[in-house]
Formats: C-alpha cells, sequence, structure tokens
C-alpha cells in the first residue's frame, strides 16, 4: 500500500497544509487543504474517504472535491464518518447556504458524495483494504484508523488527546507506521489539555504504551509551533524511532 502525505499541519501557512493522506489511488483519510494539490484526473480517481471527525481543518476539501469532480464521476464518494459527523457536515457544510449538498447532487439518484456512518470498533472493506475504526479522545466525537497494509498496518490516532482506550487495541498487531498527532509544544500543555490535543509530554506518556519498535510519525503540528515540537520530541527518552511528517512524502506500507 502506498501512503502519500497531502498535508499533515494543524493549520495553514505557506507551505503547511491541512491534514489528509492519500491511499493508493483511491482512498482518502480526511480531507484537510492538502487535497488541493492533487491533480484533477486524482481526484476524479477517489472513491473513498475516511473521516476523523468534524473539524474544518480534517473536511474542508469534501465539497471543493465533490463540485471538481461532479461530471467526472460515475458512482458517488463513499465518505466513512461517525453518525455526529456526518449530521455535523449536513447541518454546517453542505446545507445550501455554506455550500451545495451534493448528496443530491447531480440528482439524488445519482449523487457525487453518499454517507456510510461508521462506529468505534467496526472492521470494513474499503476499496479491497481492510480498515478498522479506532477511539479517539477529542473535542467533537472523532475516531482514528488502521488500515492493513501489504508489510503490516498504518495506524491513524486521528486529533486526540491521551488515548488509554487505543493501545490494548493495537497489542497484537504489526504496526508498520503509526501516525500521531503532536499539535502543541510543552508551553502550551494546559492548552493541549483543554482541547484534547497531545504536547511532547503527553506524546511520551501514550508511546510508554507503545513498543519501541514501531515507527513513530508526528503530524498536526501548528506552523508556528513546529521548531519547539521537534526539539521536544527529540527529548523525550522513549526508545522510538520518532519523525515528523511534511507534505508530499510518500512510503510503502
Amino acid at each position: 500500500m502506498k501512503v502519500r502525505v497531502l498535508g499533515c499541519s494543524g493549520a495553514i501557512a505557506a507551505g503547511c497544509k491541512t491534514t489528509s493522506f492519500l491511499l493508493d489511488h483511491d482512498l482518502l483519510v480526511d480531507a484537510g487543504t492538502g487535497v488541493g494539490d492533487l491533480t484533477l484526473d486524482e481526484l476524479a480517481a477517489v472513491d473513498h474517504i475516511l473521516l476523523s471527525h468534524s473539524h474544518l481543518d480534517h473536511i474542508v476539501s469534501i465539497p471543493l472535491l465533490a463540485d471538481s469532480v461532479m461530471s467526472r464521476r460515475r458512482q458517488p464518494i463513499t465518505v466513512y464518518a461517525l453518525q455526529q459527523t456526518i449530521d455535523a457536515l449536513r447541518a454546517h457544510v453542505l446545507n445550501w447556504v455554506i455550500w451545495p449538498d451534493f448528496t443530491v447532487l447531480p440528482t439524488p439518484e445519482h449523487p457525487v458524495l453518499r454517507f456510510v456512518p461508521v462506529d468505534v470498533g467496526q472492521r470494513l472493506e474499503v476499496g479491497g483494504k481492510q480498515v478498522e475504526v479506532l477511539p479517539a479522545q477529542h473535542t467533537v466525537p472523532a475516531v482514528g484508523y488502521a488500515v492493513e497494509g501489504d508489510n503490516g498496518w498504518w495506524v491513524y490516532t486521528g486529533d486526540t488527546g491521551p488515548n488509554p482506550a487505543l493501545w490494548p487495541l493495537l497489542a497484537d498487531r504489526r504496526i508498520e507506521m503509526l501516525v500521531i498527532e503532536t499539535a502543541f509544544a510543552d508551553g502550551e500543555l494546559e492548552l493541549a489539555r483543554l482541547s484534547k490535543h497531545l504536547a511532547p509530554t503527553l506524546l511520551a506518556e501514550e508511546l510508554r504504551q507503545v513498543p519501541a519498535e514501531v515507527p513513530v510519525y508526528i503530524t498536526h503540528t501548528k506552523p508556528g509551533e513546529h521548531a519547539g515540537i521537534e526539539a521536544q520530541t527529540r527529548c523525550i527518552g522513549t526508545g522510538h524511532r520518532l519523525a515528523h511528517l511534511q507534505a508530499g512524502q510518500r512510503f510503502d506500507v
């Protein structure tokens, strides 16, 4: 399975795109501003989207993607998300005020988007890939995802604070790539706690529950905090091989 990092920042600035990953050519995991780097042909090839939660930096490209590819699609793009996330998108985005409702366009019989609700713990087959919906702890209902690749599991925590329910679920898997958020530096540790994000001190506590051989990739850093977060994560002392993701990177899993 090929993983392309379209966006991995917690906000925008030059060179910083918000969260989205393209798995092979047809599966998006979250749909932040990084989706805009895909060509029109690449956008039209997306058949599935896994959404972690309803915050704007993770869903902003869905309405724009639908608009771009509507005339090129013969089947709808399937968006998998918690029911609360679907409800938020219907109420606040695809509501004919912020954007048209592409679940009934171009016609109700042949829409460009369709929603499929998921629950934590559910196992799905998405485009031939095995996917498990993982728990997350955030300020709105949220999930992460594990997707099985040829060499092991690609695990994405989504936006989350400390998440003790997650690690026992991963204990018996070969994790090829753990993508875990660290949104704030330790200087804003209380803000991280309040907003249910991680900072390096909290990241260290989480990683102590993960075998040291698991490769760890940090995502969702705020643009103005990146240098501080990178320096602090080098000192957390958990023994893991840590890397900070950058938009444009590609991996084989």
